[in-house]
């Protein structure tokens, strides 16, 4: 049956949906301990539908301040995917690689944030490969773009690109670890409904 609105996934849809991001976050987690030569674990990830405020509370603190790398997706599947960062993990990866003790979101330098890109387009592009391989589909990235804001105002972006007509919207979130430590940072994934049918066909779902 087509998916006309996120209310219309069914539960076997929500598990294909769970299984294609654990794959992608198994990747991408992958992609972050060989840059950082240290173990990166992924938490299993969950599939939400939820009423757009709902979905930002679902994430954290709606004035709480993060770092975002944003990407958006075209071809056969059209979404945005977010690699959301907090203080922790933002201290925790440029202290690996560039061995600074002291980093604030909002006193990122240039080499910095141009490292904190790079690292979330490595783990990006690692997720979609994984889910383009296990789907045959296309997908283009555009370029990576990095915000810092409230979160609120991050998730209103990728909210307004593919929520259409619905007041619900669809989230892939995955959570990490690194070397033992749970940190606060997530990908999230937000394909769009029509995206969501293409995926069902390719796997002989619908």
């Amino acid at each position: 049956m087509e998916i006309r609105t996120y209310e219309d996934i069914t539960s076997m849809e929500l598990d294909i949906i769970k299984e294609i991001g654990s794959i992608g976050n198994g990747n991408a987690a992958t992609a972050l301990s060989a840059m950082l030569n240290t173990t990166i674990k992924m938490t299993i990830p969950k599939v939400s539908v939820l009423e757009f405020n709902e979905a930002i509370r679902h994430v954290g603190e709606v004035e709480e301040v993060v770092a975002a790398i944003m990407v958006e997706l075209h071809g056969d599947i059209h979404g945005v995917m977010l690699f959301m960062l907090k203080d922790e993990f933002v201290l925790e990866i440029v202290s690996k690689v560039l061995n600074e003790s002291e980093v604030q979101l909002w006193q990122l330098t240039e080499m910095e944030t141009s490292l904190l890109i790079e690292v979330g387009n490595i783990m990006i592009s690692s997720y979609i490969n994984a889910l383009t391989s296990l789907t045959n589909v296309e997908v283009n990235l555009s370029i990576p773009q990095m915000a810092i804001d409230m979160l609120g105002a991050i998730l209103s972006v990728p909210m307004i690109q593919v929520a259409n007509n619905s007041d619900r919207i669809m989230m892939v979130e995955g959570s990490f670890t690194i070397a033992g430590k749970e940190l606060e940072s997530q990908m999230l994934l937000f394909p769009d409904v029509e995206s969501l049918n293409i995926l069902m066909k390719k796997l002989g779902v619908n």
